[in-house]
Formats: C-alpha cells, structure tokens, sequence
C-alpha cells in the first residue's frame, strides 16, 4: 500500500509493482510514477479500491467517464476530482449522489438545477439541498423529500417556503 511512498523512482514506475500497492490501498497512487498515473489499468484498480484515489490520476483519467464512474460509485464525493465536463455529466452525478448526496457539491450548476439530479441526492442526504438551485429550494416535492430524509434541511429551503404555515406543517 502506501509503502510504495518511500520505494525507489524505479519500482515507483513499474506497473505490477504500483498495481499491488493501489490495490491494497488506493491512496498509494499518490506516490506512483506520472506514466502510471495515467495509466488506466493501475487508476481503475486504485478508485475502485478508494474512489479519492482520483485526486492523484492524471488530467486525462480525470475526464474519463469509465473511471470516475468507478471513483463516485465507490466515493460519491470523488466528483469533486473529476473534469468540469464529468461534473456536468448526468450520468457521473447520478451515480455519485446516490452514493453521498453531499457530492452535488461538486456538480454543475445546471445539474444542480436538474430536479430528477437533486431528488436523488436529498433522497439519499436531506442536508444536500443546501447545494441545489435556489429555483428547487423553493419547490415543495424536493424539499419535502429532503426533510423527509433529515428534518434539518428545513434551513435550507427557501424563505417563501419556510414562511409557509401549511407547507412547515405538513
């Protein structure tokens, strides 16, 4: 695992090697050669075994869907290593808000917008309807969702709906 920090540049590069270690504990891409980091194989392996191993791949495996799939499906909050573009992907913040409803921290804006997006995420976390839009903090489905799934998300909806007595009564 992470010993691979105080191995040689040499065994730093060799992939059976980086392969053993990332797949023992996949912050040890960390300490992987720039090649390696940007190798497929040896990503996969480690966001699969810890999805914040994204942070050290490459610009080029950060905009892959493949892998930062693998990354939120194990680590919803891995988004926030992937590509702009991922991050604005529907597909890639669906599996990473299922996963931690939080990660729609990291989602685009015009995902944040995107109900069927934000539904699942307060489904799966109520809290994260303080990173929706603020057109769905005031949208009554969302927001009972969210407090259905934690009371506290209440702050986070809008004023209109706050200041609603039927709708705080429900």
């Amino acid at each position: 695992g992470r010993a691979l920090e105080y191995a040689s540049e040499e065994l730093k590069k060799d992939k059976e090697v980086v392969m053993a270690a990332v797949a023992q504990d996949g912050w040890a891409l960390e300490y992987a050669s720039d090649e390696l980091k940007n190798d497929k194989d040896v990503v996969m392996v480690a966001v699969t075994e810890n999805g914040w191993a994204l942070r050290y791949a490459s610009a080029e495996l950060k905009n892959d869907k493949e892998v930062v799939m693998a990354a939120v499906v194990q680590k919803g909050d891995a988004l926030r290593y992937a590509s702009e573009i991922l991050k604005n992907d529907k597909d890639v913040v669906l599996a990473a808000v299922a996963q931690d409803g939080l990660a729609l921290k990291y989602a685009s804006d015009e995902l944040k917008n995107d109900k069927e997006v934000v539904m699942a995420a307060v489904t799966q976390n109520g809290r994260a309807l303080e990173y929706a839009s603020d057109e769905l903090k005031n949208d009554k489905e969302v927001v009972m969702a969210a407090v259905a799934q934690n009371g506290y998300a209440l702050q986070d909806a809008s004023d209109e709906l706050k200041n609603d007595k039927e709708f705080v009564m429900a």
